[in-house]
């Protein structure tokens, strides 16, 4: 199954409450924090709502 790299590039902080507790519960801390994740269905809606805020590169 293919993992997708997940950055941080701008940050939660002033951002709807929603939003910042993706963020937390996606692992993401700071600015240029990086987390792998599987590419599944949850991780893409979770990825679309915060998309604004992050870069995602494709691992295989």
């Amino acid at each position: 199954m293919a993992q997708l790299k997940i950055t941080l590039v701008h940050s939660a902080a002033h951002r709807l409450p929603k939003q910042r507790k993706i963020v937390k519960a996606l692992g993401l801390g700071r600015i240029n924090s990086s987390v792998i994740k599987p590419d599944n269905e949850a991780t893409r809606g979770a990825l679309f709502k915060i998309a604004h805020l992050i870069k995602v590169e494709q691992i295989d």
